[in-house]
């Protein structure tokens, strides 16, 4: 994938208190280009609560434009006829928000983009304390926060007492709860979180709430702070919905995590407080039994049933539908070189991508259960990743092979059985053991061609006994790797003394042996 600078992360991470040289040396990042984002954001203002729900390109072409910015980028709604507006039945922010983009668009002004304008709008009822006038409407957002009271339990093999955190979320509109023991705080483990609390609620509301702590920062004990990148991003695209922090002191934009948030350490962990587990599965176990509990409570100052109750009944439908795939973690592999067998390596394992890339660099997206094969940002192929534990496997696809292997290489088979004929037997052999090991014989190209390149750094005579030395070791295949080792260690050269040796000790008649019958006394002349 093309890497331009990364101006929205580094605001981001400035905002949070991290220094010039922080950033560049957690984010590999050169200082230069911070020092130089700090510089132009002095210089123009630029603040990252003024750009955090605007897209990373767009930022970019904000701090670095062809020509200077105009002082003002969007025209601002009107948000006190938006208040007015939404007490009126049927309007929701979605029809204000489509209809300020018909004004701006008359009067040939650029808009902002939905999130922001909700922003907008949350920012106008708070400092006008209007909070009072809103009303959760149901499907419309999930609060998220991590609980401040902890559990732990105490590993049977071990002995030791482990801490537990646990991941908190809510409908606002039912209070329908959903709570997730984790063992860390991890950027990784939030994420899988929010995966399993959508598969949870059975839908995706139009937005999601989190705590912000300075605009994405989840505190982690042990290891600082863990600042939400552009995977929570890649998150809400996957699943279209809008990620939109809370401002930092604010908690009356997320009352109702907060509020529940006490509720669960009440409910869960003071009702588990004496119960001893054994492992992290069975304190889930136990948060889990308890949380079903909770949420299928009646309501003590309402009428309208439980909280499951009310997700069931009422707000479930208004949820939109969970993508058919769920959101994948995934990183990033920048780089790496097609052989001239048109498969990448990875992790000892090689994947195909079509045969025109080869001798190309490519780029590979890597998730628990795929490898994805990128080249200037346009994905070619995919393969399912071989499991950590194997080496030396093929994912080879059909579609990506070539009509005519010989038309993309100078290098044949029999070119290469040719050369290896020509060093010697042994090295024949080798090769020919290598071709026999793989499915299809271009898959052979490269081993066998880093065999024989090793004539070059040491001669073809010391090339021949290495193999020579291999196969009488039982090895069944051998490759660079044994041969490598062989050739190194000079064992070769110790073998061919040894063989010399042996060679050149065998017995021969020397002179003349006279029998027993004369040192006997007998006769000696012997005719």
């Amino acid at each position: 994938m093309a890497r331009k600078i990364s101006v929205k992360l580094i605001l981001e991470l400035r905002d949070s208190g991290l220094s010039v040289n922080q950033i560049a040396n957690s984010r590999h990042i050169s200082k230069h280009s911070v020092s130089d984002v700090f510089r132009i954001a002095n210089e123009k203002g630029i603040r990252f609560k003024d750009i955090q729900f605007m897209e990373a390109d767009e930022v970019y072409r904000l701090v670095y434009p062809e020509r200077h910015a105009n002082e003002t980028l969007y025209a601002l709604p009107d948000y006190e006829k938006v208040h007015k507006s939404l007490g009126q039945t049927g309007v929701t922010l979605k029809l204000l928000w489509e209809e300020y983009q018909d004004v701006c668009r008359e009067e040939g002004t650029l808009p902002i983009g939905y999130t922001k304008f909700c922003e907008g709008y949350r920012e106008y009822t708070i400092v006008n304390r209007l909070t009072n006038h809103l009303e959760h409407k149901p499907g419309d957002k999930i609060e998220i926060d991590w609980s401040g009271p902890t559990m732990s339990f105490v590993d049977t093999y071990s002995l030791e007492t482990v801490k537990v955190y646990l991941f908190v979320a809510v409908l606002p509109y039912s209070q329908y709860v959903y709570v997730q023991p984790c063992l860390d705080m991890r950027m990784e483990t939030f994420i899988r979180c929010n995966i399993q609390m959508l598969e949870y609620f059975g839908g995706v509301p139009r937005r999601i709430v989190c705590d912000n702590l300075k605009t994405g920062v989840v505190s982690h004990p042990r290891e600082g702070d863990v600042i939400l990148t552009d995977d929570y991003d890649a998150f809400g695209l996957h699943y279209v919905t809008a990620i939109m922090p809370a401002t930092v002191k604010k908690p009356k934009q997320k009352a109702s995590v907060e509020g529940s948030v006490g509720k669960i350490a009440t409910k869960i962990i003071a009702r588990l407080r004496d119960k001893k587990f054994g492992s992290f599965s069975e304190l889930c176990d136990g948060v889990k039994e308890c949380l079903n509990e909770f949420n299928k409570t009646p309501f003590q100052k309402r009428t309208d049933g439980s909280r499951y109750e009310v997700w069931s009944q009422e707000e479930k439908a208004y949820l939109r539908p969970l993508p058919e795939i769920p959101y994948e973690i995934a990183h990033w592999v920048y780089g790496r070189s097609v052989g001239l067998d048109f498969h990448v390596l990875y992790l000892k394992n090689h994947y195909s991508c079509p045969y025109q890339y080869s001798g190309k660099k490519v780029d590979l997206r890597i998730t628990d259960k795929k490898l994805e094969i990128y080249y200037q940002n346009e994905r070619l192929t995919s393969h399912l990743l071989f499991p950590g534990y194997l080496s030396n496997k093929w994912s080879s696809h059909t579609e990506d092979m070539p009509p005519a292997f010989q038309n993309i290489t100078i290098w044949d088979a029999e070119r290469i059985r040719r050369w290896a004929k020509s060093i010697g037997e042994n090295t024949a052999t080798a090769i020919d053991l290598i071709f026999a090991s793989v499915d299809i014989k271009e898959q052979g190209y490269n081993s066998a061609l880093s065999v024989l390149k090793l004539s070059k750094s040491y001669s073809e005579g010391r090339l021949e006994t290495a193999c020579e030395l291999a196969l009488l070791r039982g090895i069944r295949s051998p490759r660079y790797r044994h041969l490598k080792a062989i050739l190194a260690s000079n064992q070769d050269l110790l073998f061919l003394e040894q063989k010399t040796i042996r060679e050149s000790s065998v017995e021969e008649p020397i002179g003349y042996l006279r029998g027993e019958e004369y040192y006997a006394g007998g006769d000696r002349n012997v005719e």
